[in-house]
């Protein structure tokens, strides 16, 4: 019988004749996904399930998706989509990460021209028959500096346009290298330099806990006067209110925003505001980047369920069904390896490099490399999935390097992570025990034998008596429940970790009784994906 799929988002045509063509039988119900009952009663029948940003993915909708195999984004984002609840269902997340870069990159663009020539008031007062020529004054693009907070895949394009626009691009990026923006042809500085020089700041990352409210009040206010804000981005990366008195004073000179921390935006603390550019996310409203998106979607999924070739999974690795059997564990273990190392390093990454050791190495290395720099990458792009984090990396400049071994310890196989930066390099070791669990066994070379938890919180200090009891007096006086822990110390006396299992991330006020202590050199909250 023919794999069934479902089409219940506002999709190509052609996208859905390529499902025909290969052999799919699907159901093209456009408007399905906006009535959630609806698609609850009919998704049992089908193997995959085609979206866009309508439909809603929930735990209500996949409990009732008895033969559901794969659920495909036409996009990028799948904020819409429970993936954690997916996985336990042993659905498949897929996306399209690179289809709509180049349409969102020059939206970018053409909204920074809008708020530098005020084209859309200018348009209206026009249209209303007045002619205000001498009210609608603008800036020229060349020669300003342009600020570009997130060089990734679309910062980069939109440097590039820039570049040939003639501006003076300067980027904050904690992971692009000095190589890298050589080659791009931009000044790499710190976010404090750029909001202090840019005459232009336009933004390109996604929505973490770490890019929340990145232009904050605070930063804001170090902005140049006269400076002009785009955000194609997403939504929350702007402390609206203050953005909004900034401009009302004059001390930013214009906005252009096509997301919002709130959408859909009927009302908004920026809207009807002079020299206020607002589109509604139109970002990848483009024929080309919909139909690019569409037909990748229609092609991945006719993949998986014709052959079961994985392509842009945002939950599973890219291997065959043959060396899932034996690597899952090992490639949970790489993708928990680089979340440590990930979470554990602030500085641009230059290199990344891998060791496996034994029974190890002589499996799918490219999809366990993959699940390492996974990991690495998604503290500043959760978006990304094992088929496009190493070109994130290669495009960042990262050096990749792998080395396989023959048995050379204890155990009969185990995985080495070092990251190196311009002023450190971090390791860490893991292996698969006979039980299926990874574990760490090696951290900045101190052996531990340490079990992986959802949440967890990592203390180095010197090796001295006290340190448990103010840990546990810590957490306790706190609200903080600890499952477990793991010591471990270089010799007595030396440098020692600890790491702690905990019911729930831990927050500032934590980390903050913990360093009035004195007694911890570093504290760093983790957070893993474990199913």
């Amino acid at each position: 019988m023919a794999p069934k799929v479902l089409v219940s988002d506002k999709l190509s045509e052609t996208a859905v004749q390529i499902f025909r063509d290969r052999g799919i039988d699907v159901d093209f119900m456009p408007d399905l996904g906006k009535d959630k009952d609806k698609l609850a009663e009919l998704i049992g029948k089908y193997d995959g399930l085609a979206i866009r940003s309508a439909t809603k993915v929930t735990p209500t909708i996949l409990a009732a998706a008895e033969n559901l195999k794969v659920v495909a984004r036409a996009g990028i984002g799948t904020d819409n989509v429970d993936k954690d609840a997916a996985s336990k269902k042993g659905v498949i997340v897929m996306n399209t990460p690179f289809g709509n870069m180049i349409t969102t990159a020059e939206h970018a663009i053409a909204m920074m021209f809008a708020v530098a020539r005020q084209i859309p008031e200018a348009s209206a007062s026009t249209h209303a028959g007045k002619w205000e020529k001498s009210k609608f004054m603008g800036v020229e693009l060349t020669g300003k500096t342009l600020g570009v907070i997130g060089a990734g895949n679309i910062g980069g394009i939109v440097c590039d346009r820039a570049r040939g626009l003639k501006m003076k691009v300067v980027a904050y990026d904690p992971f692009l290298g000095e190589e890298k923006a050589k080659h791009m042809g931009v000044e790499k500085v710190e976010l404090d330099e750029l909001l202090k020089r840019a005459d232009f700041i336009t933004l390109h990352v996604p929505l973490t806990d770490q890019t929340r409210n990145v232009l904050s009040r605070e930063n804001l206010e170090k902005t140049k006067k006269g400076v002009r804000i785009i955000n194609c981005a997403r939504g929350g990366l702007i402390d609206e209110t203050a953005l909004a008195e900034m401009l009302q004073s004059g001390h930013v000179a214009g906005a252009a925003l096509d997301v919002f921390a709130e959408e859909p935006a009927k009302e908004n603390v920026l809207f009807n505001l002079p020299n206020v550019v607002c589109t509604p996310h139109l970002g990848a409203a483009t024929s080309e980047a919909q139909e690019n998106v569409a037909l990748q979607v229609a092609e991945q999924m006719s993949d998986y369920l014709l052959t079961g070739a994985v392509t842009n999974a945002l939950n599973m690795p890219s291997v065959t069904a043959e060396e899932a059997k034996v690597m899952g564990p090992w490639l949970q273990l790489s993708g928990h390896l680089g979340a440590f190392v990930g979470q554990m390093t602030d500085e641009p990454v230059k290199a990344i490099n891998i060791l496996y050791d034994g029974n190890v190495a002589e499996m799918n290395l490219e999809a366990l490399n993959c699940g390492v720099i996974a990991g690495i990458m998604k503290r500043a792009n959760p978006d990304v999935n094992m088929v496009s984090a190493p070109v994130v990396a290669k495009e960042r400049g990262i050096q990749i390097s792998t080395t396989n071994q023959a048995k050379s310890g204890a155990f009969d196989g185990y995985i080495k992570v070092t990251v190196v930066t311009d002023k450190r390099e971090r390791s860490v070791a893991g292996t698969v025990f006979s039980d299926g669990k990874p574990r760490f066994i090696q951290i900045k070379g101190i052996q531990v034998d340490a079990e992986i938890g959802r949440h967890m919180l990592y203390t180095t200090n010197e090796d001295v008596p006290g340190i448990i009891g103010t840990l546990g007096q810590t957490m306790g006086e706190n609200g903080v429940n600890i499952a477990n822990f793991t010591l471990g110390r270089s010799a007595v006396g030396g440098e020692a970790i600890a790491l702690l299992y905990i019911d729930h991330k831990v927050d500032d006020a934590v980390i903050d009784n913990l360093n009035k202590t004195g007694m911890f050199q570093s504290i760093k909250p983790l957070e893993f994906d474990v199913v």
